[in-house]
């Protein structure tokens, strides 16, 4: 049951298939653990030693499982150690999605306990950073954080103010905030080339007399007709060599 704006997130994490998240408890991040609490069943929490492990182990997921990495840690100090995993995942082009906690919402500027600007702070490593200001605009930010890492294949974060956390779900929202007008299209990182690309790639090698493919890794999951095409491609003077 949806109560509070944390619970608006966690569904939205949900909504978008996310089943894993690495963290560190803080009480910057109550609310959102609550609710991770009672969305057990549809999401798994695994909780680390330290916050840099999070976002390291998120970035780790993101490779071994081709899917979206998250990891969540608290206010201040706690979301400063992500940082260090996030421009790891960065560097080699994998979608994390970080989540830090925030002091209260009225006190931010006041130099109260663990007052970070974490949206300013990530500004770098992240391709988006935005704070949540209530629940008309959690699942609009975090729409747009999630279509950011999986489309540019990066970081996105999001930081959540520790009281706005435990606001209700239903609170208003402006009159230019159309209800559920976020959603989930976004363009692909690594789309497939054009039939005229493709046309063109088989018209040279079916000239050629001696042909290489360099292929990856990633080509033992690729689709069967790739796999043909590089047969295909061995056959007359062709030989394999495997680096």
């Amino acid at each position: 049951m949806t109560n509070t704006v944390a619970d608006l997130l966690v569904e939205r994490l949900i909504a978008w298939k996310v089943d894993t998240i690495f963290a560190l408890p803080g009480d910057g991040i109550n609310g959102i653990y609550e609710s991770l609490r009672t969305h057990r069943d549809e999401i798994r929490l695994i909780q680390v030693r330290h916050e840099e492990a999070a976002a390291l182990a998120a970035c780790g997921y993101a490779k071994f499982a081709r899917k979206l990495g998250v990891c969540l840690a608290t206010s201040g100090p706690g979301g400063v150690h992500l940082l260090n995993g996030l421009y790891d995942a960065k560097f080699d082009g994998q979608p994390v999605l970080a989540i830090t906690g925030h002091t209260f919402h009225d006190l931010i500027g006041t130099h109260y306990q663990q007052d970070v600007s974490l949206e300013r702070v990530f500004s770098d490593v992240a391709s988006y950073s935005e704070r949540v200001m209530g629940p008309a605009h959690v699942c609009n930010v975090a729409d747009e954080a999630i279509k950011t890492a999986l489309s540019k294949r990066t970081v996105a974060h999001l930081t959540i103010p520790k009281d706005i956390q435990d606001w209700p779900a239903d609170g208003t929202r402006s009159k230019a905030n159309v209800p559920d007008h976020s959603g989930d299209r976004y363009s692909e990182a690594l789309p497939l080339p054009g039939k005229a690309q493709l046309e063109r790639a088989a018209a040279l090698i079916n000239e050629g007399t001696k042909i290489a493919i360099l292929a990856g890794l990633g080509l033992s999951e690729s689709s069967k007709s790739n796999i043909v095409f590089v047969r295909l491609g061995d056959l007359g003077n062709g030989e394999n060599r495997y680096l």
